[in-house]
């Protein structure tokens, strides 16, 4: 007999303590070799002090363990507290959000009997890097960040996870036909490492045709990798298509620490009833184990719960015509896998951990960690800058002739935008304005500029009263314009 591998277990809050015990005393009744190291996260951290919803000393045992199996948490309402999930992806480093969707037909009702896909999701950057800021009485900002490592990391990853689990396509969505720096970036990354993968057939969507496509032929999907945010809105609607969002697990994967945990949140309305799906969670412990080297025994665990969803034994959520007496409770469910233990499935496809297995979706083995590719640094130019400006009540032509008047060389006034649309020169009279205006000064055709250009340039409109918010510099890499140009460009 191995010895145990210490893993760390979170109770959280809502329904989460009780699905943890049922999934817990599944896992010990199938001989699962762990022992786990309980921590407190989630509410009563947030309350206690802890903006993130972790103490420090839990820390102390994810990074000794380097295994988390996480119960959903509730974050307080208002403000000044950050989403724990977010906070130990980042800090962890957990690059890689792998979420298999699968229908259980007609056990499980849905209207796509033969969906069989996973979402890999990046995991750290994009919007949810949380840098945000009000700019003027009007205007928020949420900055949108995305990296050539980032893209490598997450694309490599679902290229690896599809070679290794049979599987045949990867679909890249990004909106870069409207974000074309950030979700342009992701593309050609996509486009760059599809290359030494040349026995995946791939494509691209954009984001709203690809979102629409999943929810009415997910069966043309395999496996569909994307930045942070749409990721997050897919994988929900992928587990929702599948008949309950309450079946889907997620493995979050990093190069040295991962965390396994159901999708769905603590459903604090029916907290404490005993009536909450197990499932989620149980298939998320079973992703742990094939991750720790333990894959007979997810795989006994997996059948047993494939066998439990084909006898009608189903919680609330699930129960119907298919089911079998009353809706089962979260531990009666648990005790009903537990009974099945060494059984598989009669009609389902059985799943098998000992090899890479097409019918086996929610495996997540190691991959192998490869370094983004450092490329040699770009010739950078600075050849401009805008300037954000907070001014209320003026016209585009007016805030112009103010600006044009304090100008210091070797600058020139080119545009002025208000949300993204460019209203001076040229502007409509039709385009809504707001207090919040983006103002680019250029240097002529071919010069560059410094920063001691642009700190007398700020220094020169703020002494007349100009309030500037932020400024963005302009920038060429190795000749090749690094900004966008405004809308009406």
């Amino acid at each position: 007999m191995s010895e145990l591998v210490p893993i760390t277990v979170a109770r959280g809050d809502g329904i989460g303590p009780e699905i943890m015990e049922a999934t817990l005393r599944v896992l010990q009744a199938a001989g699962a070799r762990i022992a786990p190291e309980f921590i407190d996260i989630g509410e009563q951290q947030y309350l206690a002090g802890h903006s993130s919803g972790i103490a420090p000393e839990a820390w102390e045992s994810l990074r000794r363990t380097r295994v988390f199996l996480k119960a959903p948490i509730t974050t307080p309402q208002g403000g000044g507290f950050k989403s724990l999930n977010v906070t130990i992806r980042k800090t962890l480093g957990l690059y890689a959000n792998v979420r298999p969707c699968v229908s259980y037909a007609p056990f499980v009702r849905t209207l796509h009997p033969k969906m069989n896909l996973v979402i890999v999701r990046e995991n750290e950057e994009d919007l949810y890097a949380g840098i945000e800021h009000r700019q003027t009485d009007e205007v928020f900002q949420c900055l949108k960040l995305i990296t050539r490592p980032g893209c490598e990391k997450i694309v490599r990853y679902a290229f690896d996870y599809a070679r290794r689990h049979g599987r045949r396509k990867v679909t890249c969505m990004t909106k870069d036909n409207i974000m074309k720096m950030t979700d342009g970036l992701f593309h050609r990354v996509f486009d760059e490492v599809a290359r030494e993968y040349p026995e995946i057939e791939t494509e691209h969507l954009i984001i709203d045709i690809g979102a629409a496509r999943l929810a009415t032929r997910p069966e043309r999907f395999d496996v569909i990798v994307t930045p942070n945010l749409y990721g997050d809105i897919l994988s929900d609607i992928a587990a929702e298509l599948t008949g309950s969002v309450g079946l889907a697990p997620s493995a979050n994967i990093g190069d040295h620490v991962a965390m396994f945990e159901s999708i769905h949140g603590s459903a604090p309305d029916i907290a404490g009833k005993g009536i909450a799906n197990p499932s989620g969670l149980l298939l998320a412990a079973v992703l742990m184990l094939v991750h720790i080297g333990q894959p007979a025994v997810a795989e006994t665990i997996h059948n047993a719960w494939l066998r439990t969803i084909e006898d009608g034994v189903h919680t609330a959520e699930l129960h119907g015509s298919l089911s079998i007496g009353r809706p089962f409770g979260s531990m009666d469910f648990a005790d009903a896998v537990i009974e099945r233990l060494g059984q598989r499935p009669q009609k389902l496809a059985a799943v098998h951990y000992g090899e890479v297995d097409r019918d086996a979706p929610v495996q997540v083995a190691r991959v192998a960690t490869v370094a983004p590719h450092r490329r040699a640094a770009a010739a950078k130019a600075m050849v401009g800058v805008d300037v954000f400006v907070h001014a209320a009540g003026v016209s585009a032509d007016f805030l112009a002739g103010q600006l044009s008047a304090l100008l210091t060389p070797p600058f020139a006034l080119q545009m002025i935008t208000n949300r993204g649309v460019k209203v001076w020169p040229g502007g409509f009279p039709e385009t809504f304005c707001t207090d919040h205006w983006r103002c680019r000064f250029v240097a002529p055709q071919g010069q560059s500029v410094t920063h001691a250009d642009i700190i007398g340039l700020l220094q020169g409109l703020t002494a007349r009263g100009v309030d500037v918010i932020k400024t963005e510099n302009l920038c060429t890499f190795d000749g090749e314009r690094g900004y966008a140009l405004g809308q009406g460009q």
